[in-house]
C-alpha cells in the first residue's frame, strides 16, 4: 500500500505518529471490506482556512468541516471491487487509486475535546469514516449512516482504539 501523508497545518502534531495511525486504520478498513488490491491513498492535515476553501470549492458549503473525502472511484455497490477496471490503477505501481482524505487538525482536536476522547481516537475515526467514503459508502440515509458507524467502530475496536 502506498500512503501519501502531508501536514499543512500550523497546529503542532500530536505525540503519536499520524502516518502510522493512518496506515493501521486504512489497512484495517480495507481488509475488513475485503479489498483484494494494493491501494494508493493520500492524507493531508490542514488548517481551518484550507478546509473551508476546499469545502466551498468542491461542495458549495462555505464553512469549516472536520474531514473531506475525494474518492477516485465510483462504486456501483459500496465496497464491491468486481467492477474495478484497469484505468483505476496507477500504472507506475499497479495499485488501486482510491483517493484523497483531507482532515482539519484544528477541528479534529476541538471535536476530541468536545466528545471527551483522545485526538488519536478522533483522527482514527475520521480516517475510518473517510476510507469508507473512498470505498463508495455514504450516510445520506439513516440506515446507511448506521452501517457506516458500525463499520467504523468495528475497525477502531479491532485496533484497540476505544471511545
Amino acid at each position: 500500500m502506498t500512503l501519501y501523508f502531508d501536514s499543512q497545518t500550523e497546529l503542532s502534531l500530536p505525540d503519536f505518529s499520524c502516518e502510522e495511525l493512518f496506515r493501521s486504520v486504512a489497512e484495517k478498513v480495507l481488509s475488513t471490506e475485503g479489498c483484494p488490491f494494493e491501494c494508493e491513498i493520500s492524507l493531508s492535515l490542514v488548517g481551518p482556512e484550507k478546509i473551508r476553501e476546499l469545502n466551498r470549492e468542491f461542495r458549495g458549503i462555505d464553512k469549516v468541516t472536520d474531514v473531506l473525502s475525494f474518492p477516485f472511484l465510483e462504486f456501483e455497490t459500496p465496497g464491491v471491487f468486481e467492477d474495478v477496471d484497469e484505468s483505476s490503477f496507477n500504472p507506475e505501481n499497479n495499485e488501486l487509486m482510491l483517493g484523497d482524505i483531507v482532515i482539519c487538525l484544528d477541528r479534529a482536536s476541538s471535536q476530541a475535546e468536545e466528545y471527551g476522547h483522545s485526538l488519536k481516537r478522533e483522527l482514527a475515526f475520521l480516517i475510518a469514516h473517510s476510507m469508507l467514503h473512498l470505498l463508495g459508502f455514504d450516510h445520506e440515509e439513516k440506515e446507511d449512516e448506521r452501517l457506516m458507524t458500525d463499520k467504523q467502530e468495528k475497525a477502531l475496536s479491532s485496533l484497540g482504539i476505544e471511545r
